[in-house]
């Protein structure tokens, strides 16, 4: 008799899996599709979907068609190339370094690209669009190379995500005072560093996308030696993989990638890091993107919908005349930003809170001599920085300034200059306080107010009310930045808390919160004003330029009062820098004693932002320097700290308007350049 199988036998579990992934990719299919439509009935013109369709068949209006086929098909297009271009690319990075945070933005790539193509506008050549895109893959592989070589592959999410900040701030910073200093030659390319998929025409489309299939293809026929490297270097090599050959050819081929979608729109952030993250769940639940071969296509289609789904959403929700005006990148660097903050929040952190510093005994003689070094240095550079300009001065003619006998020409220069080089000045002590006491309580070395977005939540408060409310006063503007640094370190230390300020995830979510105060800070430049890029950039690169006397009045009154804080709690300040026990055991309330000095840290670093702008690395240089020249006691490192932060910010305001007078550089461009390599030293050190 014949046996019937039941009903409830499952089916081949590989068949559904295949059934399933197909269902996925053509379920993707179709919202592209869906989105390519509603993006291309968007615009500043009303042409709908019929006039869409009649200029598609040929029986539209002159001008329906012209609007349709010279703009927004070749803005559609070129959204769904790049997105697919970024999502791809950052799929392979995060396979070959088995990294869920690796992609073109933590790699550096896009930093790499900027300044490649900044350092060519400067000399005045205009490229083709193909040999642009050969300049964008020389800088974007650099960086990558140095990234990796770096943070080492495989060798933890933190680490990778640090270095890949670290550069590319110092790249960015080398790139804006390029912009700067040359204006007429660059001009143009602050807009398109924002990331904007706005095309003239199919050009650009027709001369990438081969680049993008070429790179694409090479990446399919290197898919299994990938998967290979999943199971571990060593069980690679056993399968006859070669490793490192594999690694050097997917990041050169993915840099390609990267390096293509820059050429066409500028940085779209975020979308290499959002896409593979995006289908993560998906192989989970379906084995049929398991291989490298179906993951690499379909994180392209999930890269393409977030592109296209960001700039459909933005001119959804943006009136028209404006939407033309906004970056697609900043929509992306937005959501990329929250995307951050999420995985940060959910990584499982291998480190604890990292450990103190060996304890190192210094000798009052030399906590002394050192005090004495630095007051020496601070008061030499003050003195060079007030005679020293694009007009030289003697210091007679600063005694007869301070005595109201100098002539008109002499005060004029000296009541420009003296505020300028006491808002740096002030500056630097305030940073330098601030990351003082943010690496004692976090006890996190890489701690710092730039890194942790305190310092772009306060740019973020400044800015916002320098647009929205022109005359502002010094109090206003201090006020302002005060409010954006509380947020954002309310956002920050908050999600940090869970699990007691753990390294990676507190340095993670400050890195994601600063990349979305950036972005916005992007957005309220382009819409309000759009054409000014060069005042924005003065702000964001930490200029003194145009301060008064009493724009530095709210300034030495926190520092003072910061100082007076610290004076008095230095002995709580050593306890929590050691442990969690230990402040328990002797009565203190660690909670508390955090949130104060947290808060004013926070307060020191939005006053320091209203009166100098953006200076990043001060608040991490000064504090290390400070402890391996006098030990760990507070109540030694903070003077020396301070002094240092003075000297170093005063320094490099004086070098930023005397190096290449009569132009300038902003005074925080020069600490990127200088703290850059410092931060990336402390990150090899910390991996040997």
């Amino acid at each position: 008799m014949a046996v019937t199988a039941p009903s409830s036998v499952p089916r081949h579990p590989a068949r559904t899996s295949r059934a399933g992934a197909a269902a996925v990719t053509a379920a993707l299919v179709l919202l592209l599709a869906v989105l390519a439509v509603a993006d291309i009935t968007q615009g500043t013109a009303s042409v709908g979907g019929a006039e869409v369709l009649k200029a598609l068949t040929g029986r539209a209006e002159a001008s329906d068609a012209s609007v349709v086929v010279a703009s927004r098909l070749p803005r559609m297009t070129a959204g769904l190339l790049v997105g697919a271009l970024l999502g791809t690319a950052g799929a392979a990075l995060q396979a070959v370094s088995r990294n869920v945070l690796a992609s073109p933005d933590t790699l550096a790539v896009n930093a790499g690209s900027y300044l490649a193509l900044g350092a060519v506008a400067v000399t005045g050549a205009s490229l083709p669009l193909l040999a642009s895109s050969g300049v964008a893959f020389a800088g974007s592989l650099a960086s990558a190379a140095v990234v990796l070589g770096l943070s080492g592959l495989g060798a933890g999410t933190v680490r990778l995500v640090l270095a890949g900040t670290a550069l590319a701030l110092g790249l960015t910073a080398v790139a804006q005072g390029l912009l700067l200093l040359f204006p007429q030659e660059t001009q143009g390319l602050y807009q398109w560093n924002q990331g904007s998929i706005s095309q003239n025409g199919f050009d650009g489309v027709a001369q990438m996308a081969p680049i993008g299939l070429a790179a694409l293809a090479g990446l399919l026929l290197v898919a299994r030696r990938v998967d290979a490297l999943a199971l571990g270097d060593d069980a690679a090599r056993g399968l006859g993989v070669p490793v490192r050959a594999t690694r050097v050819t997917v990041v050169v081929l993915a840099s390609l990638l990267s390096a293509a979608a820059v050429t066409l729109a500028g940085p779209i952030g975020f979308v290499g890091l959002c896409a593979p993250a995006l289908l993560r769940p998906l192989a989970r639940r379906f084995a049929g993107f398991a291989r490298s071969r179906a993951r690499l296509p379909t994180a392209g289609l999930i890269g393409a919908a977030l592109v296209l789904g960001s700039d459909v959403l933005l001119r959804a929700l943006v009136p028209a005349d404006l939407a033309v005006a906004v970056p697609t990148g900043v929509v992306t660097s937005l959501v990329g930003a929250v995307f951050l903050v999420v995985m940060a929040t959910r990584l499982k952190d291998t480190a604890a809170a990292a450990a103190p510093d060996r304890l190192r005994l210094r000798s009052r003689a030399v906590f002394l001599a050192t005090t004495a070094v630095l007051a020496a240095v601070v008061v030499g550079v003050t003195i060079a920085a007030v005679l020293l300009g694009d007009s030289k001065l003697l210091l007679g003619d600063v005694v007869n300034w301070a005595q109201g006998r100098s002539g008109r020409t002499v005060s004029f220069v000296l009541d420009t200059r003296v505020p300028r080089v006491l808002a740096a000045l002030l500056a630097g002590a305030a940073l330098a306080l601030a990351g003082t006491l943010v690496q004692a309580v976090t006890r996190n070395p890489l701690a710092e107010p730039g890194v942790l977005g305190v310092s772009g939540g306060a740019a973020l408060g400044a800015v916002l009310l320098v647009t929205t409310v022109p005359l502002a006063g010094t109090w206003g503007v201090a006020g302002a930045a005060f409010a954006g640094a509380a947020l954002t370190s309310v956002l920050v230390f908050g999600l940090a808390a869970r699990g007691g300020f753990q390294q990676n995830r507190l340095v993670l979510v400050g890195i994601g919160v600063a990349t979305g105060t950036t972005a916005l800070i992007s957005l309220l430049i382009v819409l309000t004003d759009p054409f000014n890029a060069t005042k924005a950039l003065t702000w964001l690169s930490g200029s003194t330029y145009g301060r008064s006397m009493p724009d530095t009045v709210p300034l030495a009154a926190v520092l003072v009062l910061g100082l007076v804080f610290a004076a008095v709690r230095r002995r709580e300040l050593d306890l929590v820098s050691l442990d969690d026990d230990t402040p328990r055991l002797l009565g203190l309330r660690l909670a508390r004693g955090r949130l104060g000095f947290l808060a004013v840290s926070v307060l020191l670093s939005a006053t320091a932002v209203a009166a100098a702008g953006t200076i990043g690395f001060v608040g991490l240089v000064a504090p290390h320097a400070a402890r391996a020249l006098v030990g760990r006691r507070h109540v030694r490192v903070v003077p020396v700290a301070v002094l240092l932060g003075a000297a170093l910010v005063g320094a490099a305001d004086l070098l930023g308007r005397t190096v290449i007078a009569p132009a300038q550089l902003g005074a925080g461009l020069m600490t990127a350049v200088i703290g850059t390599p410092y931060f990336l030293h402390l990150l090899v050190r910390s991996r040997r």
